[in-house]
């Protein structure tokens, strides 16, 4: 087992086009639990896929080969919420179902709440903090605080709900 890194975008899904059709069936790949819904996909190209159906593409082709470890960089980019809530979820049932130690880069709170067990918040190129989401709220890094309560409606949720 080894390593597989995630690239979620179209670009990086361009030489699909050129695969067998063997190949090709990957897409649709049942899966224990079917997780991934690209059932019907197996006849789009990459420029008719939607952006969660990119997503979900890149991680199946991610973890085909079985890997010890998923890098997902940005997973959730580009989406709107409630889909990124879903390829959220995908990433944690196959993080559980497969034994894999996934490691996901993210400045997405929401996901951070929901997915991260093990947080890191690195501010230029250093590690500031470490803990879970419980302690994230309780933190009292500058730096930390700053990022996460960036926004008027996060700084009014957390004086109203952490102090």
């Amino acid at each position: 087992r080894g390593i597989s890194i995630i690239a979620l975008d179209k670009y990086n899904l361009l030489h699909w086009e050129k695969l067998s059709e063997q190949s090709r069936l990957m897409w649709s790949w049942p899966t224990p639990g079917n997780q991934f819904n690209l059932e019907k996909t197996n006849d789009l190209f990459p420029s008719e896929l939607s952006g969660g159906m990119t997503k979900r593409v890149a991680i199946a082709r991610a973890i085909a080969l079985n890997p010890k470890y998923l890098f997902c960089d940005e997973p959730n980019s580009g989406l709107d919420p409630k889909t990124a809530i879903l390829i959220d979820n995908l990433i944690l049932e196959i993080t559980e179902e497969f034994n894999i130690t996934t490691i996901v880069n993210t400045h997405d709170m929401n996901s951070v709440i929901q997915i991260g067990s093990n947080i890191l918040f690195i501010h230029k190129g250093k590690i500031l903090w470490k803990g879970n989401k419980n302690d994230l709220t309780k933190s009292k890094n500058n730096e930390l605080n700053n990022f996460v309560f960036a926004s008027k409606l996060f700084k009014t949720l957390r004086n109203e709900n952490f102090t």
